[in-house]
Order: structure tokens, then sequence, then C-alpha cells
């Protein structure tokens, strides 16, 4: 081998030896620099998710709010108004008729609006009933058709009786034929 060669030789070495140090020194500083990040990122999990708090002892109320909590309320049992039962023919089409006949609850967030509710009923059957006439007898199958049939009962209870408010319409009793 020429001195020439050699020499060429020796210097790639020396260039691949310096270029190894500092490509390893940029993976160590992204390894120092992802490491705090990464415990940063756990420890706002796991403070966020409410574990890191309840291990510091951060989610024992004060005392001003354990006062506040037993001078509360007592929560007021549910008030549930009886309708009459319910019989429409629903829209089958001419090929046959079908029936729905429902026996209904409905609740009430206070029990004074019992009243209203009772003077509102001739109105509140109006809206049920035309309600009912309109559906087919598909969409009252499952429990998917009886859910929908229950939200618009109470939007429509909401509408009828207003300001008193319809917490929910309870079936006790429904029958398609």
């Amino acid at each position: 081998m020429s001195a020439a060669a050699a020499g060429k030789h020796a210097g790639e070495k020396a260039e691949a030896a310096d270029a190894a140090p500092a490509g390893g020194g940029r993976k160590k500083l992204l390894v120092l620099l992802a490491i705090p990040l990464l415990l940063a990122a756990i420890g706002g999990g796991l403070w966020f998710s409410g574990v890191l708090p309840r291990l510091l002892g951060r989610d024992k109320p004060t005392p001003a709010q354990m006062h506040a909590a037993a001078e509360a309320k007592p929560i007021a049992p549910p008030v549930y108004v009886a309708l009459p039962e319910i019989v429409a023919n629903l829209n089958a089409g001419p090929r046959h008729a079908s029936f729905v006949k429902l026996t209904v609850q409905v609740e009430l967030a206070r029990e004074q609006d019992k009243a209203a509710v009772s003077a509102a009923m001739p109105r509140l059957n109006d809206l049920f009933q035309t309600y009912l006439r309109d559906m087919h007898p598909d969409e009252l199958r499952g429990s998917a058709g009886i859910y929908r049939l229950r939200e618009e009962m109470i939007a429509r209870a909401n509408i009828a009786l207003a300001p008193v408010q319809v917490v929910d319409v309870l079936f006790t009793d429904i029958l398609v034929q």
C-alpha cells in the first residue's frame, strides 16, 4: 500500500471516529430531554385523573365544605302523576288497523306542580294522542323505539306544562296491537 493511500485511509477512519461521538451525543441529548417530558406527562395524567391528589391527600373536603354539605337540604322524593290510559290508532296505512295502549306516569320536579298538571291534563292528552296517531307500528318496536317515544313525550309534556318541569315519563303498560 502506498503512503498516500495509507494516509487517505487513516484520514477516513479519523473522520468516522469523529462523526460517531457527535451522533451519539445527539441521542444522549434527546434521551435527556425526553425523560423529563415523559415524567411531566405521566404526572399531569395522574393529577388530572384524580389519582395523584388522592395520594397526596388533597381531595379531602375542607371543614367549611363539610359543614355546608351537612346543612344541605335532603333530596325531595320524586313526585308522580298518573295520566289516564291512552289508546290511539297508529298510522299503519290502509292495509289494517294497528293500535297502541299506554298507561303513563309523569315524574315532576316539585310537589307543588301536581295541581298544574291536573289543570293541563286535556292539553297533555291531546299532544300525546296527536303524536301517537302519526307514528307507525314499526317505530315502537324494541327498546330503541320505546326510548324515542319516551323522549318525545317528555319534550311534549314540557311544552304543554311549561313552566312546570317534567323530569321523566314512565310507562306502566305498553301494548301495540
